[in-house]
């Protein structure tokens, strides 16, 4: 019996592969959004050597390829200008109808806990803010859709791998109450607003995970130089004990490489706190990584949009270590082409590192997409750094870069807070700080220090903002030392 069972699967199975039907990655599927006005990729398996055809409603077109002798295909086609829903019928013989697509602006986010942080909360953790009236208020006919790899019915899945995955678990959802409760707030709250003031679809590609490293986010190839430790990349390694969202590669391999080949327009980025003790390391291993997802994707440099690490008390409120990691955060952005950081110096909460304030981050992450990537003037986006620093007899001049005359400091009526100073002992001590209404000039002081030499603002782990632009957007905490405490 056994022996006629082998004999009969031997001449069964080629019967079975050729006959297979197509199969499509979780991530091209009905709800899906494609980029509008571009070539986008199209792919997936099928029986070897089948004569795919592809018919697209929108242009009635017919796109035909042929899959090679394991059964995969490949093929592009041309999106149309924002709209829809569509269908794409997809057919070797067998029909395959992919409804409900619509053509809009795609964003793939990714990072760790605050930007897997859904509207709802996690469990007892507050809820982000203004959850509850967007939650209710959200509406399927809203041409916004979610694709996560982060969770499914059943809740959330973790997803992670010792090789670079074709496929991962993931689903695209509509915009109803239930689905808009369990997505990201950061990423929704960025998409609502784009499609709000564009109004076309918006699509976002979502894949995080709480409390994971930036090198498991990042190919073997890329994070290889760095010295990291791969030795659990073995077929043979046991990785049961192993927390899988701090190991390398784990999670590139799993939720970033099987979507490679979904247009997108551009990239979110909320991780750091992982690393918030290793600036010198992520300094180097950060634009790496966005070089390498840039080049992986083979769609030009790309937007990349990060965010700040927020102010929270950590190991000591007083210490300056996340300090000077937002810092090395700010300065590598201006060094990576075509990207911006949304800043986060007012939106820290001292009692949890998940700060509820996810409005204002999707929000200052639009301005930078709006401004940058479709061309809206007169807006704030890239909000004051400082520049520079002059001595005038007791007090300490400050000079910005991005702070123009007309769009410069806001102007104050009462001393601004969080200003330390310091004189030649440099020991630093609490500070006056006030603008100029007229040449928004800002100078900071001490009465009791009359040669000073250096001046921090917000520069601590957890400190509260006083000083912004003429927008409402905070100006990025700083120093004007380089001194170690």
């Amino acid at each position: 019996m056994n022996k006629l069972f082998l004999l009969l699967s031997f001449f069964l199975l080629p019967l079975i592969i050729i006959n297979a039907k197509i199969k499509l990655p979780s991530i091209l599927s009905d709800n899906m959004v494609l980029q509008q006005n571009g070539n986008v990729k199209l792919w997936g398996n099928a029986g070897p050597d089948k004569k795919i055809s592809i018919k697209t409603s929108w242009d009635k077109k017919a796109y035909k390829t042929v899959s090679d002798n394991t059964g995969k295909w490949q093929i592009s086609v041309q999106t149309p200008t924002a709209g829809g829903p569509y269908e794409i019928r997809i057919s070797d013989g067998d029909e395959l109808v992919l409804k409900n697509v619509l053509i809009g602006e795609v964003w793939f986010c990714s990072g760790q806990s605050n930007m897997e942080m859904p509207l709802k909360g996690f469990g007892v953790q507050q809820q982000a803010d203004g959850a509850v009236d967007v939650i209710l208020k959200a509406k399927e006919s809203t041409p916004i859709r979610i694709y996560s790899n982060d969770y499914d019915e059943k809740g959330w899945t973790y997803q992670h791998s010792k090789k670079p995955l074709e496929e991962c678990k993931g689903q695209w959802y509509t915009n109803s109450s239930e689905n808009v409760a369990s997505t990201s707030a950061t990423a929704y709250y960025f998409a609502k607003y784009l499609q709000e003031v564009l109004d076309v679809p918006v699509g976002i590609v979502v894949a995080s995970w709480g409390g994971s490293d930036i090198i498991a986010w990042m190919s073997e190839e890329t994070v290889k130089p760095f010295g990291v430790d791969l030795s659990h990349l073995a077929d043979s390694f046991d990785l049961s004990k192993k927390s899988k969202q701090r190991v390398a590669c784990l999670l590139y391999n799993a939720k970033i490489a099987p979507l490679l080949n979904y247009k997108i327009k551009g990239f979110l980025w909320y991780q750091g706190e992982e690393n918030r003790n290793s600036p010198d390391m992520y300094e180097k291993l950060f634009p790496a990584m966005v070089k390498d997802y840039r080049s992986k994707w083979g769609i030009g440099d790309f937007p990349f949009y990060s965010v700040e690490i927020a102010p929270y008390n950590y190991e000591d409120p007083n210490k300056i270590n996340v300090a000077e990691f937002r810092e090395m955060q700010l300065r590598i952005t201006k060094e990576i082409p075509n990207s911006g950081i949304a800043l986060t110096t007012d939106l820290g909460d001292p009692y949890s590192i998940h700060p509820g304030k996810k409005n204002d981050v999707g929000k200052r992450l639009a301005f930078w997409a709006l401004a940058k990537d479709y061309g809206k003037k007169n807006i704030g986006y890239a909000t004051p750094v400082y520049k520079s620093m002059e001595v005038e007899k007791s007090k300490i001049n400050i000079s910005f870069e991005n702070a123009i005359k007309d769009n410069g400091l806001k102007p104050v009526q009462k001393p601004l807070s969080s200003f330390e100073i310091a004189g030649e002992d440099k020991v630093f001590y609490p500070a006056q700080a006030f603008i100029d209404n007229k040449t928004r000039k800002l100078s900071v002081w001490n009465d009791s220090i009359q040669k000073p030499i250096a001046v921090r603002y917000a520069f601590k782990n957890y400190a509260e903002a006083s000083l912004f632009d003429s927008f409402g957007l905070p100006v990025a905490a700083f120093r004007t030392d380089n001194w170690e405490k």
